[in-house]
């Protein structure tokens, strides 16, 4: 990446990727769904960056799902196109995290999507909403951005 990239907060965790022809729809763009699931493999590429990946989730019995999802669609990506999607982790609890996203058009440095994800802890074998475990929520509090590199409705 040869331009300094204009990232929402300091110290991303990016992943790169390419807009494939499995990716474009009919209306000959990205379609949405391929969003949520660059957003699922960054969250997990960052997760697994930390020591906290599915087998970590089996070995424990608990897993963290989505609750919530948020996405703004700013401007096309089309086939070919070199993107870098940012995760970053904005808050954590005992029950949940908050993560948020951006993606980044390599050719010309535009934002071109930002989203969020509220997740919450379950036991995997009864799909019920429980505390993180110790590891998890270890883990995931260190990987809180700080406070002051929030903006203020969201710190």
């Amino acid at each position: 990446m040869s331009m300094a990239l204009a990232w929402d907060y300091p110290q991303p965790h990016t992943v790169a990727l390419t807009v494939l022809p499995e990716h474009i729809d009919v209306m000959r763009h990205t379609n949405n769904v391929v969003y949520q699931q660059w957003m699922e493999a960054a969250a997990w590429s960052h997760s697994q960056a930390h020591g906290l990946g599915p087998e970590e989730y089996e070995a424990c019995g608990h897993g963290m799902v989505v609750r919530r999802h948020e996405l703004d669609y700013l401007a096309a990506s089309h086939l070919h196109e070199e993107l870098v999607m940012a995760t970053w982790l904005l808050k954590v609890d005992k029950l949940s995290t908050h993560r948020v996203y951006q993606i980044i058009r390599l050719s010309d440095g535009l934002t071109i999507f930002r989203g969020s994800t509220h997740l919450v802890c379950i036991e995997i074998a009864s799909g019920r909403l429980k505390r993180m475990p110790a590891h998890f929520y270890e883990t995931y509090s260190r990987l809180v951005i700080s406070p002051a590199s929030q903006p203020e409705e969201i710190a």
